[in-house]
């Protein structure tokens, strides 16, 4: 492995949606990186199945982070050494973060039932039923029946105050639940920072070295920002709302704002790595 100053989270659920068109430039983004030798990590909250096709289509050979941070995923050999405590996971070679599957499967029937409160999960749905209740493409919908570890589901008729009686619950069983439009998740053990920090010491005994951990984020998932040593947010000026601007301005100094429709904003974010565009 090739000495680097720096290796790269990017939140591509932003920059890749699963409807619409790929943000103009991040292809050429990837390509950069990869010339200049600067490993791009990819981190989403789809499946290791969903974010498959999009790897390949922009020839993605690097480690990625799924399910929200549930699991780090590495291409074979891509470390000399195998790094412990790992199971293998389709292609992959998987540091578990999280417990996979059925734990979420359990906790969620668990959680429903100790509440009274109804939920459908995904997996549960007819291929036809998943299509109609996730808003997603056949063949999308299809791949996130199949998580490694979190659990796809809706409520069923809830009242908001039951769903916010749901949420406590979680919370107080430190249950990560989180919220993607009508649908949300459940996972038991997902931490973000920690597949980072994980992935970050491959990298640096791979690498004997301490490379810089930099994060690339939108402006709807500043949390991959806090755990990395410096990073940028991509704002969008015409979707942005005032609570997002808000919070935009608590963000520390080591996270620089850049416009996400700028037609060199990753020109200069490569350059600022130390790579050349």
């Amino acid at each position: 492995m090739l000495q680097t100053p720096a290796i790269v989270f990017c939140d591509v659920d932003g920059l890749l949606p699963v409807r619409g068109k790929m943000a103009p430039g991040f292809d050429e983004f990837n390509a950069a990186l990869e010339h200049a030798a600067i490993p791009i990590v990819w981190v989403t909250h789809r499946t290791r199945l969903q974010i498959d096709d999009p790897r390949r289509k922009l020839g993605h050979n690097h480690p990625f982070i799924a399910e929200g941070g549930c699991g780090v995923y590495l291409p074979e050999g891509y470390f000399h050494l195998r790094p412990p405590k790992t199971v293998r996971l389709g292609r992959f070679t998987c540091l578990p973060i999280a417990e996979p599957q059925p734990a979420a499967a359990e906790a969620l029937e668990e959680l429903s039932a100790q509440t009274g409160v109804a939920v459908v999960p995904l997996r549960s749905l007819s291929p036809r039923e998943l299509a109609q209740n996730s808003g997603l493409p056949a063949q999308q919908a299809e791949l996130v029946r199949h998580p490694d570890f979190d659990e796809l589901f809706f409520f069923a008729g809830a009242a908001e105050a039951d769903v916010k009686r749901f949420v406590a619950e979680s919370t107080n069983r430190h249950w990560q639940l989180r919220q993607r439009g009508v649908l949300w998740s459940l996972a038991v053990g997902a931490n973000l920072k920690q597949c980072v920090r994980e992935l970050s010491k491959l990298y640096a005994r791979a690498l004997r070295s301490q490379p810089k951990v930099v994060g690339v984020a939108c402006n709807d998932a500043p949390e991959l920002l806090e755990a990395c040593d410096r990073g940028f947010l991509l704002v969008d000026s015409t979707t942005s709302t005032d609570a997002s601007m808000a919070a935009r301005k608590s963000q520390p100094a080591r996270f620089r704002e850049m416009e996400l429709r700028s037609a060199d904003v990753w020109e200069r974010i490569v350059e600022a790595l130390g790579g050349k565009s």
